[in-house]
């Protein structure tokens, strides 16, 4: 079991919502110290989401931030979740993130995605029906720009003629990179196309058990192109000392960011319990989901530790419960099983 963390980077400005107020150039520098924490107790990779024209999410361009990240850390790896490509030129995005990589020096992971929010396809007066057209010849694009080639292309969004980029990623190899799907039909799709599969099971599943079946699809399609799959799986977290705790810490917060969050389920602290889907509670609670998350064959959880305005010193608090007491739990009772 690997633990990678994530943030939406939601924002709840003092005018708005009173009681609140951290600016947004003091929420980039929480979170930079979140990510220098996060290297130090050894979390694999930080991510941070992609999100236009609404305090549901304030950074527009992960790569800006995270070359920010890049400058204070030296092995975690950094990560958008997701870089929405029907959004921007797919020479931007290949340029863009071929300097992030050059900064890190290979730590870049890509995420990539179509986007759902309707209110950013208006922004950008994108016709959301055709995000999964402009998403798969972005990508490809992408990719070809990353490899190195001088590109001619007459495409249905995009057409180049005779460009390669002056900047490549670093070593010349192309980053890793990981697809956000939502359904157990699209998980088969990409896993028969060999890609590595990136979730957030809350926004559309019911319950913790249907994280097995969209990974049981997943894994299916892999098979079936003899693929190695790779998946990442994102759960909102936190770890307190014990359940009642976690709530009294976290439950206000995790209310504010559902209330706010647009054409989110309208799920409450006690509906997510019910649900299962979150990593809330004890140390022992939180290593019994890691351990039923393996049991699905879920080897990597993003912890979205931080949301709601949550106080920064509890979710740093929680990273480290999480790091330091309840994976190496849960990694103590998974190798039992797997050597029994």
């Amino acid at each position: 079991m690997r633990l990678s963390c994530f943030s939406v980077v939601d924002h709840y400005p003092g005018d708005r919502y009173p009681g609140h107020g951290r600016n947004i150039a003091d929420r980039y520098r929480e979170l930079l110290e979140d990510c220098v924490l996060a290297e130090r107790l050894g979390y694999e990779i930080f991510f941070v989401a992609e999100h236009h024209f609404d305090e549901y999410g304030v950074v527009p361009n992960p790569a800006v931030w995270l070359a920010a990240a890049a400058a204070r850390t030296e092995r975690i790896r950094l990560a958008p979740a997701i870089a929405v490509l029907p959004f921007r030129d797919p020479r931007i995005v290949a340029e863009d993130y071929a300097i992030l990589d050059q900064l890190c020096r290979g730590r870049l992971v890509f995420g990539a995605g179509s986007g759902y929010l309707r209110h950013e396809f208006e922004g950008f007066n994108i016709d959301g029906r055709t995000k999964r057209a402009r998403f798969d010849e972005a990508l490809a694009l992408v990719r070809r720009l990353w490899r190195g080639e001088r590109v001619r292309h007459a495409g249905t969004y995009y057409a180049l003629d005779d460009v390669a980029i002056n900047v490549l990623p670093y070593g010349g190899r192309q980053p890793e990179t990981y697809i956000a799907v939502l359904r157990e039909e699209a998980a088969r799709h990409i896993g028969r196309a060999g890609e590595n599969l990136m979730t957030v099971p809350y926004a559309t599943v019911d319950r913790f058990e249907d994280i097995g079946r969209l990974i049981a699809a997943y894994r299916e399609g892999a098979a079936e192109a003899g693929h190695r799959p790779r998946s990442l799986v994102a759960l909102h977290t936190h770890v307190a000392d014990s359940d009642a705790a976690a709530r009294a810490e976290a439950e206000a917060a995790f209310d504010l960011y559902v209330a706010t969050r647009k054409y989110a389920k309208s799920q409450t602290y006690e509906d997510i319990l019910e649900s299962g889907l979150s990593l809330f509670g004890s140390v022992q609670t939180v290593a019994d989901k890691l351990v039923a998350l393996h049991r699905m064959g879920v080897d990597h959880v993003m912890a979205l530790y931080t949301f709601g305005d949550l106080p920064v010193e509890l979710g740093r608090r929680s990273l480290r419960l999480l790091a330091e007491e309840a994976l190496p739990a849960a990694r103590a009772r998974i190798g039992e099983a797997t050597t029994a």
